[in-house]
């Protein structure tokens, strides 16, 4: 029987995933076991952080399908990817299944992109079999953008975001997982079903959550200076205004049917994500 392993339960995608495959998931690996995913069955955890070659090659030991979810963003994510990922080399992985971003790759306007391409970049030359998800921008987190006063600030203009649910990225996760040999060496887009600026989006959820949120176009220097509140750090206050330029500058408009390919239902919508993340 082909080992499953699933990362990154403690999370949205993560843990869906780990959800609809239920019994087919063989070991959960966990940076704290503590937050990771109970299931009824109780597959075997394994307790590994990413940048921790040695106790990622022994929690990898025998196993022969990995989704990998991207870890949380910090300025020694590269490193701890790369390294997670060479582990699984090591360990004998067979088929790694990786959540990326759409555009990633060194010339990415969204500067955490850059980390997911080279991520890919480590995928690729390990050996291993490989199903890169490239997710757009989560529709169901776009609340959070929003600040106290529910304004969503940014240098975003009238760009557009084909932003996809991650109940969506999990479910296309999910059968990737149940049928690799499918998604061998694929990689796949996965948005929602439109594209919408940041104003139209604003305007769909204060009808959709029924409270006023409304967007306010930033320019760059406006970005950084309002931002600066909460880092001081350049790779951080970077990723935070990328996140709009890249809307701005047509990044993440392209709308894909990958999703709807691959699960067989239609990707969900703004509201359709809100709703099922409520």
């Amino acid at each position: 029987m082909t080992l499953i392993a699933i990362t990154g339960t403690s999370g949205h995608v993560g843990g869906r995933v780990a959800r609809l495959l239920g019994d087919d998931v063989g070991r959960i690996i966990a940076r704290d076991p503590y937050r990771a995913l109970r299931l009824p069955h109780q597959p075997h955890m394994r307790v590994a952080a990413y940048g921790d070659a040695d106790a990622a090659r022994g929690a990898l030991e025998g196993v022969d399908l990995l989704f990998m979810v991207s870890g949380s963003e910090s300025p020694t994510r590269r490193e701890e990817h790369r390294t997670f990922i060479a582990a699984a080399a090591e360990a004998g992985v067979g088929h790694i299944v990786y959540t990326s971003f759409v555009g990633a790759g060194p010339d990415a306007h969204f500067t955490l992109g850059r980390d997911h391409g080279d991520a890919e970049e480590a995928i690729r030359a390990s050996g291993m079999r490989f199903t890169l998800l490239r997710d757009n921008f989560y529709s169901d987190f776009m609340p959070v953008f929003a600040g106290e006063d529910g304004v969503i600030r940014g240098p975003a203009g009238d760009g557009r975001v084909a932003a996809v649910a991650r109940a969506d990225v999990a479910d296309v996760a999910a059968a990737v997982l149940r049928a690799p040999e499918q998604h061998l060496d694929a990689v796949h887009h996965l948005t929602g079903p439109e594209a919408f600026t940041l104003a139209e989006a604003a305007e769909r959820m204060s009808a959709a959550l029924e409270r006023p949120i409304r967007f306010e176009d930033e320019t760059l220097e406006q970005a950084y200076e309002s931002r600066r509140r909460w880092s001081d750090e350049q790779w951080q206050l970077d990723a935070w205004v990328s996140t709009y330029t890249a809307i701005r500058e047509g990044e993440v408009e392209a709308v894909s049917t990958d999703v709807e390919t691959i699960t067989g239902h239609p990707a969900r919508s703004l509201e359709a994500a809100l709703a099922a993340q409520a």
